[in-house]
């Protein structure tokens, strides 16, 4: 057999594992996301893993919950001739996973083929120091706790990733589904870094990919087709009072609170259309508050194969959000 005929076969086994075992997903998607897979190359030596982002105790000890992995580009394939801009410190994108708040981690994947890791991998290779961060679940926890766990991460690195290189003026949020929705909340309401004393004029950005759940009061979101139950089941936990509160409460669009960092606000063609609505929606939130939402609906893509695509060299996700920190300022 030849070698490109074993690629195939060897993905094709990866795609029926990694769609089998991903959690909530789709199992036709998640086959099409696998064949669509591209490991990215980065020296493993510029990789440090499971790097505490919490103490949980005050004595050192932390959960891998509480982790993240960073991905460190390599100074030495820095091919600009200034000396200054070379030595120039890198600028950082935070990535939170997916997986409907309820499952995934930072390492998760099946026979090779892991998303998250591969865009640390990714963006790294391209000048950007790029952590990858594990949080609680739930039903263990609730909604408010995960995103004071991607808000500690990101005042982490506001105060640690200097250490390594990093810049803690140019940090960019980003997250796929569960993950878009967290980082929304830590880049476009006050509350969670400024609890931890942080000032979001140090985001340079944010790229929220495939994101639900933005405005949970909007009506056609509803006739489109999202579950009522399933948002009340995992948000209404956190809002006591009026029954209803939730849908309030947990929406970010309703949170905004500006300055705004600029947004790269993207869903996928193939998704469902209440996705490209609740897209629509913050974004139109964001540009109402007087900040800048760039909005991108991508063809040929679905809500996993999409996650892959923000890894994969040429592909128009990965394009988009290069483009993006570039216009942003959040590249070297």
């Amino acid at each position: 057999m030849r070698a490109s005929s074993r690629r195939t076969a060897a993905i094709a086994v990866a795609a029926s594992a990694l769609a089998a075992t991903a959690p909530g997903c789709a199992l036709t998607e998640m086959a099409g996301a696998a064949l669509a897979y591209r490991e990215a190359e980065l020296d493993p030596g510029r990789i440090q893993r499971d790097i505490p982002y919490r103490d949980e105790d005050g004595e050192g000890a932390v959960a891998d919950e509480h982790r993240l992995d960073l991905f460190l580009p390599d100074t030495d394939t820095d091919t600009d001739t200034d000396t200054d801009t070379a030595a120039a410190p890198f600028p950082v994108l935070l990535f939170v996973h997916g997986g409907g708040w309820t499952s995934g981690d930072r390492a998760y994947g099946a026979l090779g083929v892991y998303p998250y890791q591969n865009v640390g991998r990714f963006y790294a290779a391209r000048g950007i120091a790029t952590a990858v961060l594990s949080y609680r679940l739930q039903p263990e926890v609730g909604w408010r706790d995960q995103v004071a766990d991607v808000a500690d991460a990101t005042a982490w690195l506001a105060r640690h990733v200097a250490d390594y290189g990093g810049d803690p003026r140019r940090i960019a949020l980003a997250g796929h589904s569960a993950g878009a929705w967290l980082a929304a909340w830590v880049g476009l309401a006050d509350a969670p870094l400024a609890a931890r004393g942080v000032d979001r004029a140090s985001l340079c950005g944010l790229v929220l990919v495939s994101g639900a759940g933005y405005d949970l009061e909007d009506a056609r979101t509803w006739e489109l087709g999202a579950s009522r139950a399933y948002f009340e089941d995992l948000f209404a936990d956190d809002s006591p009072g009026a029954p209803d509160a939730w849908t309030r409460d947990a929406s970010i669009a309703r949170h905004l609170a500006p300055p705004l960092p600029p947004a790269l606000v993207m869903n996928a063609a193939g998704e469902p259309a209440r996705f490209e609505r609740q897209s629509d929606v913050l974004a139109a939130a964001i540009d109402a508050r007087g900040g800048r939402a760039q909005r991108r609906t991508l063809d040929g893509q679905n809500h996993q194969r999409i996650a892959v695509s923000l890894s994969r060299e040429g592909d128009p996700a990965s394009d988009a959000v290069l483009a993006f920190l570039a216009d942003a300022h959040c590249t070297r």
